[in-house]
């Protein structure tokens, strides 16, 4: 493959960060957040009680549909916020973390698709007891006779979907790509349940106050989605152009793709942080990926170093030179901003050595560091040579484990080891699922505290 002549000389040197932009957590922004959440869940309770009289209440069903209806307005809340959640609102992100944000969307997701199911069955079985109808004939009815409800039984339909894909059986026997593209009906099935809500529901009959902020509430969350998700990152790739350079291999199966762009001093990212990246090329341009950057920035040039696991990350090595790329973040709070003590230890196996490479790079200068790292040979371990001349321009400590886990243990005796002052470190840890959580545990047993161990996962 042809090598452009402006590629980068050297990657094994420091990056000098003279003037570099940096991103800083926002915790009180974070809090801030969480804050209006809660007070939103409070008004949509408020108003949804504010709809209802004695006189409702005591009649037949009353009960029943009174129930329906919070447990509608509490489920499409937290659909709301679930999709919210994903939108990596920039403060958000990167104070707790994509990843954080996914568990939190994972555990409002089953309540969210519950209350929404209750709210669907209860409505049907409510209204079946007052009319004396038998259950199908009323569910039947109301896509005959009420509007728009079709349009939400459709949408719940879809939901259910994104919502069964998510089991963590299904996730592991599905692609990400097709994963991806299920989860993309989220957006279609609330869109699809908005209309019935506002035509159908007694609480906004009568009730403008109620209708308009309803309305708004929806409004704002996708006027959010869609700056924050679609019109920033088409502006951002506009305006840095990226195109891929280079794909050099550094280990069996391993590639560091390098793409240049425009105006790439003004990209604010921290080593350890990753992007989300679409190559537009032939069977690629669909869908992204999440990689982090394998160096800091060297304007006008990212790296990134992907190993071949999927149908994207393998595609990317027939990758041409000249391929357009599109990204989105950066993402993670995987940085230097988690430091809490004066030494760090990190610990990396795999492609996780990528973030790695970036975060020590990042690190202030004065920071005593510890660097392990493991592969099964001296072939596989992600651009070793650049670790450790990073590691002895800071005078720190390197070690390579070679081998097996049953040949090379990395237990808490070991660790202890090979990391000095390893009890009052910062560690970070990343690699493949099964060792960070085998590393973790070894550092708990040897008494590092749990709010010193930073990891991110990328699971989806």
């Amino acid at each position: 493959m042809a090598t452009p002549t402006n590629k980068p000389a050297e990657w094994h040197s420091p990056h000098s960060g003279d003037g570099r932009r940096t991103l800083s957590p926002r915790p009180r922004v974070a809090d801030f957040l969480a804050g209006l959440t809660g007070v939103g869940f409070g008004a949509v309770t408020a108003l949804t009680f504010e709809s209802e009289s004695s006189a409702g209440l005591h009649s037949a069903g009353g009960w029943a549909l009174a129930a329906t209806r919070l447990s509608g307005f509490w489920g499409t809340y937290l659909l709301l916020i679930m999709v919210l959640l994903m939108v990596r609102l920039p403060w958000l992100e990167r104070t707790v973390g994509q990843d954080q944000l996914v568990r939190w969307h994972r555990k409002v997701a089953p309540w969210a698709t519950s209350l929404t199911s209750l709210h669907v069955l209860i409505s049907i079985l409510a209204y079946a007891q007052m009319l004396h109808n038998p259950v199908w004939s009323e569910a039947w009815t109301f896509v005959l006779h009420y509007p728009d409800m079709l349009a939400a039984y459709v949408g719940w339909i879809l939901l259910l979907v994104a919502a069964f894909s998510s089991i963590r059986i299904a996730r592991r026997k599905m692609r990400y790509e097709t994963w991806w593209v299920v989860h993309l009906y989220t957006y279609l099935g609330l869109g699809l349940s908005f209309m019935h809500q506002i035509r159908v529901g007694v609480m906004f009959i009568g009730h403008p106050l109620t209708t308009q902020i309803w309305v708004w509430t929806w409004i704002g969350a996708g006027i959010v989605t869609l700056l924050w998700r679609i019109a920033l990152p088409i502006v951002r790739n506009l305006q840095f152009g990226l195109r891929v350079a280079d794909i050099t291999e550094v280990a069996p199966g391993v590639r560091s793709i390098t793409v240049s762009g425009r105006h790439l001093d003004r990209l604010a990212v921290n080593g350890g942080q990753f992007f989300q990246w679409r190559f537009l090329a032939r069977n690629l341009w669909w869908h992204s990926h999440p990689y982090s950057l394998s160096a800091l920035p060297r304007p006008p040039f990212l790296r990134v170093t992907v190993k071949g696991l999927g149908d994207q990350s393998t595609a990317l090595a027939n990758l041409r030179v000249g391929t357009r790329v599109f990204v989105e973040g950066p993402y993670g709070a995987f940085t230097r901003h988690r430091m809490t003590r004066e030494r760090v230890v990190l610990i990396g196996a795999g492609v996780g050595i990528t973030p790695l490479r970036a975060l020590l790079e990042d690190l202030p200068e004065n920071r005593p560091v510890s660097v392990i790292v493991r592969a099964r040979n001296h072939d596989d371990v992600v651009h070793g040579d650049e670790m450790k001349a990073l590691v002895e321009a800071r005078h720190g400590v390197y070690h390579e484990l070679i081998g097996r886990r049953d040949e090379v243990a990395l237990d808490g005796t070991s660790l202890n080891t090979l990391a000095e002052g390893l009890s009052e470190s910062d560690v970070f840890v990343c690699g493949p699922e099964g060792f960070t959580e085998s590393v973790m545990a070894s550092l708990q047993e040897v008494g590092v505290p749990h709010d010193r161990i930073h990891f991110e996962s990328f699971t989806f």
